[in-house]
């Protein structure tokens, strides 16, 4: 098991092809592990991969051989008492040109449950031991082959929920992310070593650096660069994240209607007896790439009836779930009296886009408005008039581009991590401009650099790590 409490806190960033330190190795290559790396259940090939020291003298005993590097071996995989378990094919990585950067060992045999379990008990009895979920990526991490979102990647990639997301992911996976963040803390860098010196030779050749100019022109550069970037990370995250969408509103209006337009099949009940929906109903649909959970509940009105209660009850307790409510009304009317008190209920807890249903039967064209600061999308869940304007709404929201898809996947500490950057930047150009500090510039650039290198892990706590890799799947 990796120590972190003895992992390095800064790392250099990952280059393709780099030999493994002393160090790396003494902290990750401290026992061997193997998985199952291929899909559990009966299939028709499994893949086992066993990562660690000891892989070349299992190899020996499992395969009476250790294979060429790199080249696929065909032949037994015998058991303890010498008789083939399996046979399959056998690829040998030598460290520290592998995944994870250690001798690495995969068998790929027949998918049978009872086979893979013998294959693995075996490996377990040459000494090697069950991997924890995530542990192949995270030995691979702290061997310097892969920075920390590239590693969020890989689980990102196996958890798509669509093409524009495994696209995102993959790009993740070649560095697109991590590249962007290395380039703005190089540059921070150098911004940092100019403005230290301009503050230990301030009167050099009677020069004024920290007035000429330079520094405040690098500085806003800075700016301009993560400002883009944390756009594009918005992006990325809305397309991993997705939204979960409530739909609320009065019995009749045609909130089920709608979810089964978005659905494209009948998943809710439509009736023209207020009341017919009494309970939650959910479907996880994809809006052009983007993940949604859209959530159909009960009309909100007082009634006697105890069942119905209690679905207008639910209804409310989803609204401190969501991501965004979408208000469905009448549009052959205002908004009435009980509309306007749900509004002011929901307040500032959540954003909220109020739809005008039924505009076949109000005579009404499709289209965006906005009503007392309220997006207000005007529909027919009934012919799918307006669901075009309601799917750029929802994109919005989501902070994803209406025609376009992310560079490259992020997650809700990847925004925390360039928000409070980006704020460490506007306050080093205040103190900059307007107190002329420069000792008070050069902390702020410090502590931009050190958060930057949260998202790649050259600066990471380990409670961080242990919380990223345990959400891997085992084998990976």
């Amino acid at each position: 098991m990796v120590d972190l409490s003895q992992a390095r806190r800064r790392r250099s960033a990952p280059v393709a092809g780099q030999e493994l330190t002393p160090t790396a190795v003494a902290a990750a290559a401290v026992d061997t592990i193997a998985a199952l790396a291929s899909g559990a259940g009966q299939a028709g090939v499994a893949v086992i991969r066993v990562s660690g020291p000891a892989v070349p003298a299992i190899a020996q005993d499992v395969l009476g051989t250790l294979p060429a590097p790199r080249q696929a071996a065909l032949g037994a995989f015998l058991g303890a008492d010498g008789l083939a378990i399996d046979h399959g094919l056998a690829l040998y990585f030598p460290a520290p040109y592998s995944f994870t950067g250690e001798h690495v060992l995969e068998l790929q045999g027949h998918g049978g449950r009872i086979l893979v379990d013998m294959l693995l008990a075996r490996l377990l009895a040459c000494g090697a031991r069950l991997a924890r979920a995530g542990e192949f990526s995270e030995r691979a991490f702290f061997n310097d082959k892969i920075s920390l979102d590239q590693a969020e990647a890989i689980a990102d990639a196996i958890a798509a929920g669509s093409t524009v997301t495994a696209r995102a992911a993959v790009r993740s996976l070649e560095g697109a992310f991590s590249r962007e963040i290395d380039a703005l803390v190089a540059d921070l860098i150098a911004l940092r070593v100019y403005t230290e010196g301009a503050i230990d030779f301030p009167d050099e050749e009677d020069v004024d650096f920290l007035g000429d100019g330079e520094i405040k022109t690098r500085l806003d550069a800075l700016i301009t660069r993560l400002t883009a970037l944390q756009s594009r990370a918005v992006q990325g995250a809305g397309f991993r994240d997705g939204l979960r969408v409530v739909i609320l509103g009065q019995p009749n209006v045609g909130k089920s209607s709608l979810l089964n337009r978005l659905a494209q099949r009948d998943t809710a009940i439509v009736t023209a007896i207020a009341g017919t929906t009494r309970d939650v109903l959910s479907e996880q649909l994809s809006l052009d790439g983007l993940p949604l959970t859209v959530v159909d509940t009960a009309g909100l009105r007082e009634t006697d009836d105890p069942i119905e209660a209690e679905g207008v009850r639910r209804a409310r307790r989803e609204i401190n779930q969501a991501d965004h409510v979408l208000l469905v009304t009448d549009a052959s009317r205002p908004l009435d009296a009980a509309e306007q008190r749900l509004l002011a209920e929901i307040g500032q807890r959540v954003s909220v886009t109020i739809l005008a249903n039924k505009i076949d039967l109000a005579g009404l064209k499709p289209g965006r408005h906005e009503v007392d600061g309220y997006a207000l999308v005007a529909l027919s869940a009934l012919d799918g008039q307006g669901l075009d304007t309601l799917a750029i709404r929802l994109k919005q929201v989501a902070g994803v581009a209406a025609d376009g898809e992310p560079a490259f996947v992020a997650r809700r500490r990847h925004l925390d991590a360039l928000a409070r950057a980006a704020a460490a930047l506007k306050r080093g150009d205040e103190r900059l401009t307007i107190d002329a500090a420069g000792e008070l510039l050069a902390e702020e650039l410090s502590l931009a650099q050190a958060t930057l290198g949260e998202i790649t892990g050259q600066v990471t706590s380990d409670d961080l790590l242990g919380a990223i890799f345990s959400s891997f799947c085992i084998g990976k």
